[in-house]
């Protein structure tokens, strides 16, 4: 299915015109007995109706107070193809894209709060006859209570491959609102990866491939809430529309038995490092865990958290933040000569000053960490533990149905929706 440029639907209307008013002079001029049945005198049938049907079901025709984030919904049978037109007062057009499903079509941005439109969907059958039904409407005046959403990530980032996209909004989302908002949530990549939104929590909801990013992806996402209810009569406050860049294929491998980093790059061992893992009254959190901050120079003070006996403060440098916890990669020049040995930190991944520099400057946040053999198992939500799940359970957290993909996908794929990323030559909806 797909849109056709109104300027063709102007001249196919006018063309129509033209010949409807040409076959009614025939008539007029023609004449016909008594008893005659139309064109029917000559001896033929009467043409019958068209054979697709189509009806809009939102929003009803006159309605006011519709929503600036409205879907024109419609309704057809025995159509072969469908068109969908959206113009505003003045009869310009509004872009839009059909939905995957061919049931609904959306506009690219909210509409404008207060304005008329019209709009026009039309269905051809195998008979090549198009039937059309067409809903003017009113959308609402501005709202006063307004969803700030926001991205934690900014345009033209480049990040590590296993980046979760992370959107979050000022005030939570109820649960029956998340479906329809998930709906408008898009991602687009190239090349295509198969992945799925998440919700970790009624204020955030991020998104994942099925694996790791392929190194070298250009992502885009997006979030078309301009103007959505969400609830309690709340509306999105705007649309968010964020590019992002993904890196090489980083991976740094921690095992507990070796007390050594592995760290490769697109699948090729770099570097070897020796590490100081927690002790064992304060073990490090052995899963996947991913670089959340970088700090090049902090200060490290746990004396609320552990208490004066335990506590300490303590200046740290090269520091790379992997749980909310507190756990990090960072230089520890004061167990550089026990690193490779014996585990001493504080659950931390201690390296010394020339690798935590090397680290430093090799990595992004965004790559991947795997820790082995430790006494303590990572806790699901202690930092971006997105990739400490089985894809199965991930897609749990998605509010819409999960639909895998037919078959493998490709670079030159061109698939999209609310679970699959797509060429960036794809239209999204």
């Amino acid at each position: 299915m797909r849109v056709r440029d109104q300027r063709n639907r102007r001249r196919g209307v006018l063309a129509a015109a033209v010949l409807a008013a040409a076959l009614a002079l025939t008539s007029a001029c023609t004449g016909g007995k008594s008893g005659d049945q139309g064109p029917g005198w000559h001896g033929g049938a009467e043409e019958p109706a068209p054979k697709a049907s189509v009806s809009i079901t939102e929003p009803a025709v006159d309605a006011t107070n519709v929503p600036a984030a409205t879907a024109i919904t419609f309704a057809t049978e025995q159509a072969q193809e469908t068109t969908v037109e959206l113009a505003d007062a003045a009869g310009e057009a509004v872009e839009g894209t059909l939905a995957a499903d061919g049931r609904s079509w959306l506009p690219a941005k909210a509409l404008e709060y207060g304005g008329s439109y019209t709009a026009t969907v039309t269905a051809t059958g195998d008979d090549g006859r198009p039937v059309t039904a067409t809903s003017a409407f009113t959308v609402m005046k501005q709202p006063k209570n307004q969803v700030r959403i926001t991205s934690f990530l900014g345009d033209d980032q480049t990040v590590g491959v296993a980046m979760p996209l992370i959107v979050r909004f000022g005030r939570e989302i109820p649960e029956k609102y998340r479906a329809d908002l998930q709906r408008r949530m898009t991602v687009t990549s190239t090349p295509a990866q198969e992945g799925i939104w998440h919700w970790v929590s009624p204020t955030e909801v991020r998104y994942r491939p099925k694996e790791f990013w392929k190194a070298g992806s250009k992502v885009s996402y997006r979030v078309q809430a301009g103007g959505l209810p969400l609830g309690d009569g709340w509306y999105g406050r705007a649309d968010l529309t964020v590019d992002i860049k993904i890196g090489p294929k980083l991976v740094m491998t921690v095992d507990n038995k070796t007390k050594k980093m592995t760290v490769t790059r697109d699948g090729k061992t770099i570097k070897t490092i020796p590490v100081s893992l927690g002790k064992k009254s304060t073990p490090s959190s052995s899963g996947t865990m991913v670089v959340m901050e970088k700090l090049r120079k902090t200060v490290f003070d746990t004396y609320d958290e552990l208490g004066p006996e335990d506590g300490y403060r303590t200046k740290i440098d090269y520091a790379q933040r992997l749980t909310w916890g507190g756990e990090f990669i960072h230089a520890a020049p004061w167990s550089e000569g026990v690193q490779g040995r014996t585990n001493v930190s504080h659950g931390c991944v201690n390296v010394s000053m020339a690798n935590g520099a090397w680290l430093f400057n090799n990595t992004r946040v965004g790559d991947p960490i795997v820790v082995k053999g430790t006494e303590r198992k990572l806790q699901l939500g202690n930092g971006w533990t997105d990739w400490n799940v089985s894809w199965e359970e991930y897609v749990k957290g998605s509010a819409l149905p999960y639909e895998p993909a037919e078959d493998a996908l490709t670079e030159d794929d061109d698939v999209t929706g609310p679970d699959v990323s797509a060429s960036e030559t794809a239209t999204t909806a």
